[in-house]
């Protein structure tokens, strides 16, 4: 009889029940009301929901950063170098309105209530967009938020300073209000222990230099990365969802780069509502963002009720 060949699954999978029972004895330290005020707009997460997925979560992430912080301990002792603070950079991954806001925003909490109190720190990478005038420039407005209109090397650099322990590294800061980068406006990240990374191509490995020359990718610097799943169809219905959300809330600031869309009827701005996700957010998802989802260590994905149904963790 023919030996049957070898399935190669590079994923341990678990459906909602196996995942949850991985908690443990992890405490939870959220509140509804910090669960509540943790969300975005459109993610309709619960107390339950933010137990059976996240907890689960912080405990396996625990490990990885005892375990990273071991590594680093073997390499300083080889290399007979000062041992220093090395930050633990976890990514979160995924498409326009998949949710990764609330699930960096949930881990960074849970993380924060560690009994050794880490110092966690969130970016987005919304801060490395080129501004407008630069986009307009290049001819590329219309393709905000795919690879290139990123400042790549800076976001790069950002992260290598991050890694190598240097302190008051900033950020630039963008207004999702004026839809742009705020001009001499940045934060400042100053050594954390843990730094949550949530941007849609963080895990793009980029073009390899046909000379073989070593170069670095964002995604060289992330410790542990976690990819958004879900199915394309519910992503334009929650985009759509909180689309029309905004138009009555955000949009009707007079400020808002927005604003004009507030003014249209229902009709008028769903027309507007599903071509902005048809011509920019579903080309950028198929090209660029879903193909790095192989690449995540984690990946969770969600059902049409935006509940996380399985996850799939890389094997090691």
């Amino acid at each position: 009889m023919a030996k049957r060949k070898a399935v190669l699954a590079p994923y341990h999978q678990f459906n909602k029940a196996q995942w949850s029972a991985l908690r443990a004895d992890e405490p939870m330290t959220l509140t509804r009301e910090d669960i509540a005020r943790l969300r975005t707009l459109s993610d309709p997460i619960s107390l339950e929901e933010a137990e059976e997925t996240y907890l689960p979560l912080t405990r396996l992430l625990s490990f990885y950063v005892e375990a990273i912080q071991d590594l680093h301990n073997v390499s300083t002792r080889f290399l007979e170098t000062p041992d220093q603070k090395v930050p633990f950079i976890i990514g979160v991954a995924g498409s326009v309105a998949v949710g990764k806001s609330t699930t960096a925003r949930i881990l960074q909490a849970l993380l924060q209530r560690w009994p050794a109190s880490p110092k966690v720190d969130l970016v987005t990478t919304d801060g490395f967009l080129h501004p407008n005038a630069e986009l307009e420039k290049r001819g590329i407005m219309a393709r905000k938020g795919f690879p290139e209109s990123y400042d790549r090397p800076r976001f790069v650099q950002f992260l290598a300073d991050i890694k190598s322990g240097k302190s008051s590294v900033s950020v630039p800061v963008y207004s999702h209000l004026v839809y742009d980068v705020v001009p001499g406006s940045e934060v400042i990240i100053d050594r954390p222990d843990i730094l949550i990374v949530e941007g849609l191509n963080i895990l793009q490995p980029g073009e390899l230099p046909k000379t073989g020359k070593p170069i670095l990718f964002a995604s060289d610097f992330i410790d542990f990365s976690i990819y958004i799943d879900a199915e394309v169809d519910d992503l334009e219905t929650w985009f759509m969802e909180r689309f029309f959300r905004l138009r009555d809330t955000a949009f009707k600031d007079p400020s808002s780069f927005f604003r004009r869309f507030a003014e249209m009827n229902q009709d008028e701005a769903g027309e507007f509502g599903r071509m902005v996700w048809r011509t920019i957010n579903l080309p950028n998802l198929l090209d660029n963002v879903l193909p790095t989802r192989g690449r995540a260590d984690l990946i969770l994905k969600k059902g049409k009720s935006h509940l996380i149904e399985d996850v799939q963790l890389r094997r090691v």
